[in-house]
């Protein structure tokens, strides 16, 4: 149990007899104690002024001597107002110390058949083009995400939807068929998702010039844009794909393919991957099956024209189209046959949709959709919405082809760890294979640890410079203490120095705010998972080597004569390492043994 557990579980006692105040354990948040102030921690007394009928510092050093008589790990108090700050007794962080060295996977919680079943679902790629930054945010978050659940004694399910039908898809496939002469990835010597997108893009290169053309010769926009005879074509041939044409199904599948296995290079080098994948090809039926049911028991309606409703006024929204006057379905349509699908395949407890907040609307509209249908995850459905992702220059469109490719940004992320990394001489006296391994995991490493540390709800800017430093908030600045600790370790093995008893040794300052941050990491993850902010995960870390590296510097470890001493300072060394390595597996990172 954390100190800040303990403490908050003293006050909620103290106020209890001395005030007959009932106060939640988990209503009482001790803070860190400001610099000026002797403590370790500080509770704030205001919340139980009034009913007590005292002063503030009444209050406070009431409460202060009350846990210093019964709570064995409070040294002192002193009270400034209506804050008590509390001294922790020394040897307490020893215990802590071992607690953490001692307990395998510290910080995580074992999963067990008990625990609820939660269905994270993130990438959702379209198949008309590769995966990009905006994607990399999406993924990273998901996969993250995923994790940190799975870390807090949740059962995990990863999953994604893939976009494979639709009018976008049949715009690649059209210029295929029109400018590819045939190409596949290997005539061409080209991933296959960089292929399909290059046609995209080509599609959409002559539909301007159509549309342009057409409105030099009168039309306006709006009827020049129906009219191109590119666009009819490709709508033609979404209809006879929607009538399993096997011509056009035999021409998709294809095509498709070759996207998937570009995909699959793409997730491997990311680290990520999932326990299932869904394809809107197979779900869209499904959902309006599910639609049609809805409509014979009252919860739709049929206009005119035949396309099919919910009326949502009543919920505080309006009336959404779910199926159009010709029958086919919509996006929302999709959604609730994958709902449907998955539903079927496993136990759903908590079902989180990792999708950026343009979508919001659209997923409080299935939340309830969903609930109507009679789906018991459906009102409770999370949708982990997170802000845009940009570069320095601005915006990117796919259609247009400035979209900043995935596989580009990865290797010039590991291209210029490798630069940094020679040029700061962290990469002498290690063969080519392992410097090649340590760069790729550095790079990598750099541009996770950018897109996660910052709060998922915000917008951001992605600066690939910036990332890859060794220095302030960055991937490669956790990375780098990782491998130094490391290298204290393996030293103390090398010379036959191992971690003796070191209860007897009151730690200094330095190392008990080493200590008391590795105390808190449980408490991270768990809040973590309860916001759903991998960003907490990533800004721990830093906080944990930034302490790290203050002690680091004032202090000897191997050169320490007292073996006590010397045992407190390698225990903290393991302790640290081991955390660090947990948090950034959180975060879907790796670490290097050395660099």
């Amino acid at each position: 149990m954390s100190i800040e557990n303990i403490l908050a579980q003293a006050v909620a006692k103290a106020v209890k007899e001395l005030y007959g105040i009932e106060a939640a354990p988990e209503s009482i948040v001790p803070q860190q104690t400001k610099k000026e102030f002797e403590g370790n921690l500080t509770i704030v007394v205001f919340p139980w002024v009034k009913e007590a009928r005292k002063s503030p510092e009444a209050v406070a050093t009431e409460i202060g001597n009350w846990i210093v008589d019964n709570e064995p790990a409070v040294a002192r108090f002193n009270v400034v107002k209506g804050f008590l700050n509390i001294v922790i007794e020394p040897r307490f962080w020893n215990s802590a110390l071992k607690h953490v060295v001692d307990t395998p996977d510290y910080g995580t919680v074992a999963v067990t058949d008990k625990s609820p079943l939660v269905m994270v679902e993130y990438s959702s790629p379209n198949t008309n083009k590769p995966l990009h930054l905006g994607h990399l945010r999406n993924i990273l978050l998901g996969y993250s995400l995923s994790r940190i659940l799975k870390a807090c004694g949740n059962k995990v399910v990863k999953t994604n939807i893939v976009n494979d039908r639709g009018i976008h898809i049949c715009k690649s496939m059209l210029a295929w068929q029109k400018w590819g002469n045939g190409a596949t990835p290997q005539s061409v010597g080209k991933k296959g998702d960089h292929l399909i997108g290059d046609f995209y893009v080509l599609f959409d290169k002559h539909y301007k010039a159509e549309v342009k053309e057409l409105m030099e010769k009168g039309l306006s926009q709006e009827d020049a844009e129906k009219q191109s005879p590119l666009m009819l074509e490709a709508r033609e041939m979404l209809r006879r794909w929607e009538q399993k044409d096997p011509e056009v199904r035999k021409l998709w599948e294809m095509m498709n393919s070759w996207v998937y296995d570009g995909f699959d290079e793409t997730y491997k080098r990311m680290g990520v991957d999932f326990d299932k994948i869904y394809y809107e090809s197979d779900t869209y039926l499904e959902g309006k099956d599910k639609v049609l049911e809805g409509l014979e028991k009252g919860i739709m309606y049929r206009k005119e024209d035949g396309s099919v409703w919910a009326d949502l006024t009543a919920d505080g929204l309006d009336h959404k189209l779910l199926l159009r006057s010709d029958g086919t379905s919509v996006y929302m349509t999709q959604d609730i046959g994958t709902a449907k699908l998955r539903y079927q395949d496993y136990p759903i407890d908590k079902m989180i949709y990792v999708v950026g907040n343009e979508q919001n609307y659209h997923f409080q509209v299935l939340s309830l959709l969903l609930d109507k249908l009679g789906f018991k995850w459906g009102k409770d459905l999370v949708h982990f919405s997170y802000g845009m992702v940009e570069l320095p220059e601005g915006k990117m469109k796919s259609r247009e082809g400035t979209v900043v490719d995935a596989d580009d940004l990865m290797a010039e992320m590991v291209n210029t760890a490798r630069e940094v990394s020679k040029e700061l001489g962290k990469l002498d006296g290690i063969d080519e294979a392992e410097a090649e391994a340590i760069c790729e995991t550095v790079g990598m490493g750099a541009l996770k640890y950018f897109l996660l540390k910052v709060d998922p709800v915000k917008n951001m800017t992605f600066n690939p410079k910036e990332s890859i430093d060794f220095n302030g908030n960055t991937g490669p600045f956790i990375q780098y203490t990782y491998a130094r600790i490391r290298s204290v370790l393996r030293k103390a093995e090398q010379s036959g120095v191992k971690i003796g008893n070191y209860m007897t040794v009151e730690p200094n300052e330095k190392e008990i705010a080493v200590i008391q941050a590795l105390t808190d990491f449980p408490s991270v993850v768990q809040k973590a998972g309860q916001i759903y902010s991998p960003a907490l995960i990533a800004n721990y870390a830093y906080e944990l080597v930034k302490l790290f590296n203050q002690f680091y510097h004032d202090y000897t470890i191997l050169g320490e004569t007292d073996e006590a001493v010397r045992s407190l300072r390698l225990a903290i060394c393991q302790a640290v390492a081991a955390t660090v390595k947990t948090a950034m597996g959180l975060l879907g990172i790796n670490v290097p043994e050395r660099m």
